[in-house]
């Protein structure tokens, strides 16, 4: 049974935009072993104020099946705060917080 809800940080959105085969991605991968995707909402801000108009249609319809929790410091610590685990390509920024509980993958 798929776990319930995992929260993603901008690293794995980006990769998803910048890849050709897009079920090849990680966020495809962890789409299909929990119920819910997740992020923070200072996450949701750093793909839209990096958006070109062009690319709104891609991340309007990304961002609508991904639940935004409220803003908090970072997507780890909202991570914390909600009790959700975390999964990042950029590890080393994060390693350091007490209590994240990190996906292995």
């Amino acid at each position: 049974m798929a776990d319930r809800i995992l929260m993603v940080d901008t690293s794995l959105l980006i990769d998803y935009f910048r890849k050709t085969d897009k079920s090849k991605t990680k966020l495809v991968q962890l789409s299909l072993q929990f119920e819910q995707l997740a992020i923070s909402s200072v996450t949701e801000f750093e793909v839209y104020s990096g958006a070109t108009a062009a690319q709104l249609v891609f991340w309007n319809e990304l961002l609508s099946e991904i639940l935004v929790f409220p803003f908090d410091s970072k997507a780890a610590h909202t991570a914390v705060s909600n009790q959700l685990p975390l999964d990042t390509l950029n590890r080393k920024h994060v390693d350091n917080i007490p209590s994240l509980t990190l996906l292995n993958t």
